[in-house]
This record gives C-alpha cells, sequence and structure tokens, in this order.
C-alpha cells in the first residue's frame, strides 16, 4: 500500500435518515417548563411559603391596635382640696373604651379648680374629681349641693367624701343664753370637705376662706334651711351610717 493511501481520510459511515435514534415509547417524556422552574428552586419556594404562614400566624394573634383617647391623668398623688396646677397633671393616651364618661381632655379645661377628693398618680381626671356639678354625678334627681360651715373646722379632719352625717344648730337664746340643738338636716351625704389646715381658697371662689366649710348633699326644699344656718347659729355635725 503507498503512503498516499495510508494517510487518506477515513469517512464516517454513511448514515441513513432511517438509522437516526428515535423517542420511542420507553424514552423519557419532556417535563413542563414551569415543572423544571418549581423543582431548580423548590427550597427557595418552600422557605418563602414558611415565612408566609409564620407571618399569617402572627397576624392573627396580634390583637387589633385600639382607637386612642387623649385624658388628663394626675402626675402624682394628690389630696383632696388641692388647687390644680399645671406640674401636678399630665397628658396620657389611653383605649377609648376604657375613658370613664365626662373625662377632662386638656389642661385648659381643668387649671384652678379643686379637687373633691384624693387623687392617686395616673387616674384620669372626670367632672366628678373637681368641685362644681360633677359632685352630684348619680345622684337623685332634685338633689343639690349646698355648703354649709361648722363652728368647729378642727371636726372636719373626722369626715371624708362619701360620709353621712346629721346637722345640728345650736342657736343663741335670750340673754346670752343657747336655744336647745335642733336636727337642721339627718343623714346627708358629704360631698367635699377641707380642714382649717388648708385655706387657699374654696369652690365658691378664690380668696375666700375654705375653713370649716363642707359641701352636702340635700334636697332642693332643705337647701336654704342649711344654706343659711351658720348666720342663726353654731353648726355642728354628728357622724352616722344612715342610708
Amino acid at each position: 500500500m503507498s503512503p498516499s493511501a495510508s494517510r487518506a481520510p477515513r469517512l464516517a459511515p454513511y448514515r441513513q435518515r432511517g438509522d437516526e435514534p428515535r423517542k420511542g415509547k420507553w424514552a423519557a417524556p419532556e417535563r413542563p417548563r414551569v415543572r423544571r422552574f418549581f423543582e431548580r428552586r423548590r427550597r427557595t419556594l418552600a422557605a418563602a411559603l414558611l415565612c408566609a404562614a409564620v407571618a399569617a400566624g402572627v397576624y392573627q394573634l396580634t390583637p387589633p391596635t385600639a382607637t386612642l383617647s387623649i385624658v388628663v391623668i394626675a402626675a402624682a398623688d394628690l389630696p383632696a382640696g388641692s388647687t390644680l396646677s399645671a406640674g401636678q397633671l399630665r397628658m396620657a393616651r389611653l383605649p377609648a373604651d376604657s375613658v370613664p364618661d365626662h373625662a377632662a381632655t386638656s389642661l385648659d379645661a381643668v387649671l384652678g379648680q379643686r379637687l373633691a377628693g384624693p387623687l392617686r398618680r395616673g387616674e384620669v381626671l372626670t367632672d366628678t374629681a373637681t368641685m362644681g356639678p360633677g359632685l352630684l354625678a348619680g345622684a337623685a334627681p332634685g338633689t343639690v349641693a349646698v355648703p354649709v360651715r361648722v363652728a368647729d373646722p378642727d371636726s372636719l379632719q373626722l369626715i371624708r367624701t362619701g360620709q353621712t352625717i346629721d346637722l345640728v344648730l345650736s342657736e343663741d337664746g335670750p340673754g346670752g343664753g343657747t336655744k336647745a340643738a335642733a336636727v337642721l338636716a339627718s343623714a346627708v351625704t358629704v360631698l367635699w370637705t377641707e380642714d382649717a389646715k388648708n385655706d387657699r381658697g374654696s369652690w365658691l371662689g378664690q380668696g375666700q376662706g375654705a375653713a370649716g366649710l363642707v359641701v352636702v348633699a340635700t334636697s332642693s326644699e332643705r337647701a336654704p334651711a342649711l344654706a343659711g344656718a351658720s348666720t342663726r347659729g353654731k353648726v355642728f355635725f354628728t357622724l352616722t351610717d344612715k342610708r
């Protein structure tokens, strides 16, 4: 064989059209594109679904945001009879459904007023906390508030708001003597009182001494007799548990 013949290129065997491999019934079918996408990213998708499930659970367990209302509260423990100042109060936001009726919503509305009873730090100021019409909240129709000045101011330290007392009048008799004491009113409820050591004004107006003053709830029929009692003699009270 000549050298030129040995270097002749080899020709690939001729393959007829019918000899090409065909997809038969045993060949794996081609997977859809969407399926291949999910299979390649199955871990990422699983993590995303887990995060979504956790977020949905947290959302269901979290209570809805409550509507808040701005109210005035005490910034410190305040004694009865205190004249309210800006340093004793502050504004706070509370859930609307927990705010009491007639709560104060601005400092200007309560500054200079006097407390009808003690107030704890954080308590909401309402119309019943200060001297004024709010003292009669919940009282029977026809009930009025009457200020009475007693003869012994120190004795007012014995009573507190909500107690019931009997008011007694001791009038001067002829010749410098005294008449028998008469009961002016029985089982009246104390709405407000201030002892003799706190003389910084009163419900009746700034600058007037409040020593010996007590405000009681009574009927409109008995109010005139109680209001002018101190001009006819000395007024005293006795403690009672009558209702």
